[in-house]
């Protein structure tokens, strides 16, 4: 299964992506979670003990160097477009409970869409997680899906836009569902998070009529200060771990 979460920035989708790489493993299946936001937090969201020791394979310099034929931040060059990757998630992935896991970085130049050898590398390993690997893949996406084309998206089983009860946050919500729709994307779901009660709740589902709810997580002190901890999510917030167990049976068509 190959699933990407997005949603605005600071709504939570890096502590779901965490929960719901663990869950995956411990049902048993070989997860690969990737943080494919420029914000990279998801690391330190599974429990990762020294954030130092990674580096986004955006700022690899020699490395991309290497498989595109052309200095990174270059622009105006020859490259190829098609540089090799397939070897890279076993080479760089790092691991954290069992589960393995990759920061991809973002690209600071040249604007989100631009064509450099960054961000064809970027694209180039997406592209190979997604229709080439046989294990759980979690994305943690920015909200712009910008690692994702329409090749890719063919690949993704399910999108799950993650939604905090505010207007910003919906507003992104139905821009990511118009994306996904361009892109084709097969299954568009919708999570609420930091919810404080039914009104909030009734408040998301109102505003994302044409979205399936796969649930709500309820707003947390523990989910909080596991942020504030740089700890895993899972293992110390036992409210989230409940809230995201029936999404979770929801994803994977185990519901009742």
């Amino acid at each position: 299964m190959k699933i990407a979460v997005s949603g605005k920035g600071g709504v939570g989708k890096t502590t779901f992506s965490a929960t719901l790489a663990h869950m995956f493993k411990e049902a048993g299946k070989k997860v690969l979670a990737i943080d494919a936001d420029p914000d990279a937090n998801l690391a330190a969201a599974l429990g990762f003990p020294d954030l130092k020791e990674l580096t986004p394979i955006s700022e690899m310099k020699e490395l991309i160097a290497e498989r595109t034929g052309s200095e990174p931040g270059t622009y105006g060059s020859m490259f190829t477009i098609n540089p090799r990757v397939d070897d890279l998630p076993d080479a760089l992935a790092k691991e954290i409970d069992g589960i393995r896991f990759m920061t991809l970085g973002g690209v600071k130049k040249g604007g989100g869409g631009c064509i450099c050898p960054e961000s064809t590398m970027l694209k180039n390993i997406i592209m190979h997680l997604v229709l080439a690997r046989d294990e759980v893949i979690i994305m943690d996406m920015e909200a712009g899906l910008e690692h994702l084309g329409r090749a890719t998206a063919s690949g993704v089983d399910h999108l799950i836009v993650v939604v905090e009860p505010g207007q910003r946050s919906i507003e992104t919500a139905h821009n990511v569902r118009k994306l996904a729709a361009d892109l084709h994307l097969k299954r568009v779901s919708a999570v609420g998070n930091k919810t404080r009660g039914k009104g909030d709740e009734e408040f998301i589902a109102k505003e994302l009529p044409d979205l399936e709810i796969l649930g709500f997580i309820p707003f947390s002190d523990s989910i909080i200060e596991a942020d504030r901890r740089a700890v895993s999510v899972y293992r110390h917030s036992p409210e989230a771990a409940a809230a995201v167990r029936p999404i979770f049976d929801k994803i994977t068509g185990h519901s009742k």
